[in-house]
């Protein structure tokens, strides 16, 4: 049977692989597993989620509009316009948002309405731009879309942010999308707005499609991380270029809503909801309206937020200066340096039941020098109530001592 060659290039899901590593490794006995590998939020969702889907049961029998309702296109553009400190009017509901199911389909979606067919630019096969580590859904919907991925190192040296800046302008002339998670995952690195506007600058000089995931934007400590549309507002307020992704399944403890927006660049949103109408999920009535709620209301993300601090506290508390331990900006991953990601993984599930990450699974090897910039990490997703985080954050401590 034929099947598509770029599947054999993607490889097995980071989770598969972690399963396969962990397959002859018993966990340590007498403990109860804590889970610290997948970045789920574990608080409670808040509880206008129920009211808001019963008040809306009345929808379930009907079909939802692809692009979204008008009432929830309206809560997400007046709540980028209030978070962002936007113009008055510069979203459009009607043109510059549209609804999404979380952000992680609509992301893979976005390459396939960006990345031409055979040469991009008149130059050759067309690239999709990402950082490395990497959210994985970028570089599948790169492989999938028929691009060429072109990894860009995120390490310390860079501050964990990559410079597409430096890329040889035949690699940008060649460029239909790239990608930029702020803050970032893993690392949790923030692009500052400087470096935003640089950006924006830089996808419009070489004619390709910024793609801005801002998904952990309301998990942070210290300032407020800015966002693509802050300073696209700074720029003059024009959006073209540019879209942004926003989910709640971060923000608001709510993965299992599956709800989310993209905004920004109105053609670009037009041929993203092209592909939608063909091969993507519309978001159900009832779980809109109890979207729109959870985006008007900012108590319960405060709350979220300061518990966040609270674990990023005891976390800088148990592990102290081990495995370069460093307190990131943004985001709720410890993005630790342990030597080697797949030993120090297998050593915490089998000395203290802990499961988390090897970095090298959130990386590819770099082209030019064949290493793999996430080998020695691994990613511990801080998730938890305040009680199992810290049995969790113990146990891998004392693990890591190993």
């Amino acid at each position: 049977m034929r099947d598509n060659p770029a599947l054999d290039q993607l490889g097995d899901y980071p989770f598969q692989r972690l399963a396969a590593l962990l397959n002859d490794v018993p966990a340590a006995p007498g403990l109860a597993p804590v889970l610290m590998h997948v970045g789920e939020p574990q608080l409670p969702q808040p509880d206008l989620v129920a009211e808001a889907v019963a008040a809306a049961a009345h929808l379930w029998n009907r079909y939802p509009p692809v692009e979204g309702s008008p009432e929830f296109r309206r809560a997400a553009a007046d709540w980028l316009t209030r978070r962002y400190r936007l113009p008055a009017g510069m979203v459009d509901p009607g043109r510059n948002v549209i609804a999404a199911c979380g952000t992680r389909e609509v992301l893979f979606q976005a390459a396939l309405a960006a990345v031409p067919r055979g040469a991009g630019n008149g130059a050759g096969r067309p690239t999709v731009l990402m950082p490395n580590p990497m959210y994985h859904v970028y570089y599948g919907a790169a492989l999938l879309a028929g691009a060429e991925p072109v990894l860009v190192s995120a390490t310390a040296e860079t501050g964990f942010l990559p410079e597409y800046e430096l890329l040889d302008p035949a690699i940008l002339r060649r460029t239909a999308l790239a990608y930029l998670c702020t803050p970032g995952n893993p690392q949790g690195a923030v692009a500052s707005l400087e470096r935003l506007q640089s950006l924006i600058a830089l996808a419009r000089e070489y004619g390709f499609l910024l793609a801005l995931d801002e998904c952990y934007s309301e998990i942070w400590r210290g300032a407020a991380p800015p966002g693509g549309l802050e300073a696209c507002a700074a720029l003059g307020g024009d959006m073209d270029g540019v879209l942004v992704f926003h989910s709640l399944s971060k923000r608001s403890n709510a993965p299992g809503l599956r709800a989310g927006f993209v905004a920004g660049d109105a053609a670009a949103l037009a041929r993203l909801v092209r592909v939608r109408s063909y091969g993507g999920a519309q978001v159900p009535g009832p779980v809109q309206a109890a979207a729109a709620a959870l985006w008007r209301d900012e108590d319960h993300v405060a709350r979220s937020r300061a518990h966040y601090e609270a674990l990023f506290a005891m976390a800088r508390r148990i592990l102290g200066n081990r495995a370069g331990y460093h307190d990131s900006p943004g985001g709720f991953f410890l993005w630790l340096d342990v030597g080697d990601g797949e030993a120090a993984t297998r050593a915490a599930w089998r000395h203290g039941a802990v499961k988390v990450m090897p970095g090298g699974y959130m990386s590819r090897p770099d082209p030019a020098t064949g290493e793999n910039p996430g080998d020695r990490y691994i990613r511990v997703a801080l998730v938890h109530d305040l009680e199992t985080a810290e049995a969790g954050l113990s146990r891998l401590a004392e693990a890591l001592e190993r």
